[in-house]
């Protein structure tokens, strides 16, 4: 008899599969747009999967998305009981862990919906300091928040075409590391992309120390971006336990040098997230 859990996640491998600067790069991009919509004061948007909507992936901020949203319809087809919402989630959780960054705790039970927040919520990269403020405390997070996950800018590249910019934030685009601070210090850095939203975190005093901060200490960065891409994945849900199982999220950092490697720690991911809807279930 095949397994109930190991079977339809062998299932999920290749979905989550890096492919260049592809799909796992864009991952975070994903999960962050579909969760960065939320507003404290009037509970809507946030993470609930409405990303994969036509009214709300033609946004201007969400340019480019939508191949990294349909790359994540193989896995939902096969495991139907994986809310968008969820599996959004997953999706960053995922990209930012098998490229060698650190484990961010996943708890499912997000409900998908229908209703497409307005245009203008997420961040405009032409922006500074005080857009960045407007942005992230309307969501209920913090400077320091703000600069943990712009530290998620070691993944991946602006392409002219989504966004109007173009280059990677980093020499290795593919590794999660503390270089995005490193390289928004060094003002000799050549051909790398340096956005107006992140010379803003060097002209701010409040945001600059942590800057500084996670330059010289990657073990602090790791710890606050892992805190901050948790509460962000979880706008909009209330979790129904704060100790995620540890099925939920493998230790996948000796897997994140090859594609293989990735396949193995999704399914392993996927498989986690099945244990637990079935738990809940009974």
């Amino acid at each position: 008899m095949a397994d109930p859990v190991r079977a339809p996640a062998a299932t999920a491998r290749h979905g989550l599969a890096l492919d260049g600067l592809g799909a796992g790069a864009r991952s975070p991009a994903r999960s962050w747009h579909d969760a960065g919509t939320y507003d404290l004061k009037t509970k809507t948007g946030g993470a609930n999967g409405s990303i994969r909507y036509e009214e709300e992936y033609t946004h201007g901020s969400n340019a480019g998305l939508k191949i990294a949203i349909d790359l994540l319809e193989p896995i939902k087809a096969k495991n139907p009981k994986i809310t968008y919402a969820d599996l959004y989630q997953l999706a960053g959780v995922v990209a930012v862990e098998v490229t060698g960054g650190p484990t961010v705790e996943f708890i499912p039970g997000r409900r998908d919906s229908s209703v497409c927040p307005r245009e203008g919520r997420l961040p405009d990269a032409k922006k500074g300091a005080p857009h960045l403020r407007d942005i992230f405390y309307r969501m209920g997070l913090s400077d320091k928040d703000i600069v943990a996950l712009s530290g998620g800018h070691t993944l991946g590249r602006a392409h002219p075409e989504r966004s109007g910019f173009d280059g990677a934030w980093t020499k290795e685009p593919l590794k999660f590391d503390n270089s995005y601070f490193l390289e928004l210090l060094n003002e000799e850095s050549e051909g790398l992309l340096k956005l107006p939203t992140d010379k803003a975190l060097l002209s701010d005093p409040e945001f600059r120390r942590y800057v500084e901060l996670y330059a010289k200490d990657e073990d602090a960065f790791f710890k606050d971006y892992a805190e901050s891409h948790k509460k962000l994945s979880e706008l909009g849900f209330t979790p129904r336990s704060t100790a995620p199982s540890k099925s939920d999220l493998p230790t996948a950092a000796v897997l994140a040098q090859s594609a293989f490697g990735v396949a193995v720690a999704a399914a392993v991911v996927i498989a986690g997230y099945l244990y637990e809807a079935s738990k809940k279930a009974k």
